[in-house]
């Protein structure tokens, strides 16, 4: 199975759900585009749905790395949701939960993107 994907928007957050492997190939080709495409089209606030991504390779770690880097440079944020146990448990193998921001649910996903903010004097104490 390929990997394949839909999305919707929840406010100002574009949501996008990706089914199948993320692996070295085709499928980190078409993430890394369209990660790209959807930071270049302006949208500063990505939520990758992972509920559907059954496998996930060195590749795609790395892709996923390389994504975060790429928005935070363009001024975007990207956060995860709804990790599959396989992929919670690659992620958690490699510690890249602290590099991410993985969250169990949408709400609480799209909800983190209001309280967030990179500015402190937005912060309040």
């Amino acid at each position: 199975m390929a990997l394949e994907y839909f999305d919707w928007e929840v406010g100002d957050v574009f949501v996008l759900h990706l089914q199948g492997p993320i692996t070295l190939g085709q499928a980190t080709q078409k993430l890394r585009e369209l990660l790209h495409d959807t930071v270049s089209s302006g949208r500063k606030k990505i939520l990758l749905n992972m509920a559907e991504v059954y496998y996930i390779d060195s590749s795609g770690l790395g892709e996923l790395v390389a994504a975060c880097t790429s928005a935070q440079r363009q001024g975007a944020k990207l956060k995860f949701m709804k990790l599959t146990p396989k992929v919670q448990d690659v992620m958690q193998l490699t510690r890249l939960y602290q590099v991410f921001e993985v969250f169990p649910d949408e709400d609480s996903a799209v909800r983190s993107f209001i309280v967030s903010t990179d500015d402190p004097a937005d912060r309040t104490p």
